[in-house]
């Protein structure tokens, strides 16, 4: 497995007591596949994916990825590894506004020491493969929502993670536009060989998942595989 959660629990101060978020959460994600985590807002599926992004550590539990324990690792080397091994998708792109299409992957390979020509080689063929190599020289307000959600899946490839952790990403598009991301982001685990995670409140995203899994009340009911 890329990416293992194994009895996780997490819990944050509510007054004088904790409230639970994630309640024993035990996950296995392979590499080339696209697990589907749904559940309604505030049933711990935002914790579930900062917990799997090493941006919090868990009260108890472990994480790991490509067999490494990641939360025994200290906050640097949780952060190089964030940056090297995880791509993250959050719910707003958050484009950069003064950078176009292609130096918004660019600059994370800068921040990473990749060399300029490869690295942008490597924008403009991630671009490509989102559909988007037309507009590599525009910046995002000459983008369309659609348009922003594709740059922002194809910077968070750029440094060709393992791991895909995707927060609500058709949350802001309409019905067509959102099932054409998800499937967009469905050949994208294919073809980049990620372990990739996408949470969810819409349940018709489901049908695209090679797994299926619902948080409710910060408990992870049984993963289901799709036939």
């Amino acid at each position: 497995m890329t990416l293992r959660l194994t009895d996780v629990t997490l819990t944050y101060p509510d007054g004088d007591t904790r409230l639970t978020a994630l309640d024993h959460v035990s996950l296995d994600v392979p590499r080339g596949t696209l697990t589907v985590v749904a559940g309604p807002s505030g049933s711990g599926k935002s914790s579930l994916l900062a917990v799997a992004a090493t941006l919090i550590t868990p009260d108890s539990g472990i994480v790991t990825i490509d067999g490494t324990t990641v939360t025994d690792l200290s906050r640097n080397d949780q952060a190089a590894l964030r940056r090297r091994s995880i791509g993250i998708v959050f719910q707003q792109p958050n484009l950069l506004p003064a950078l176009t299409a292609a130096e918004q992957l660019h600059v994370m390979a800068v921040i990473d020491g990749r060399r300029p020509a490869s690295a942008r080689r490597r924008a403009l063929d991630l671009l490509d493969a989102v559909g988007m190599a037309a507009q590599a020289g525009r910046r995002p307000h000459q983008l369309s929502g659609g348009q922003r959600q594709r740059v922002n899946i194809a910077r968070a490839l750029m440094n060709n993670p393992t791991v895909l952790l995707i927060d609500e990403p058709t949350s802001a598009l309409d019905h067509e536009r959102g099932a054409t991301i998800v499937e967009l982001i469905t050949q994208l685990t294919h073809q980049q060989a990620t372990a990739t995670v996408l949470v969810t409140h819409d349940r018709t995203h489901l049908a695209a998942a090679d797994q299926i899994t619902e948080v409710r009340d910060g408990r992870l009911l049984a993963v289901q595989g799709q036939s």
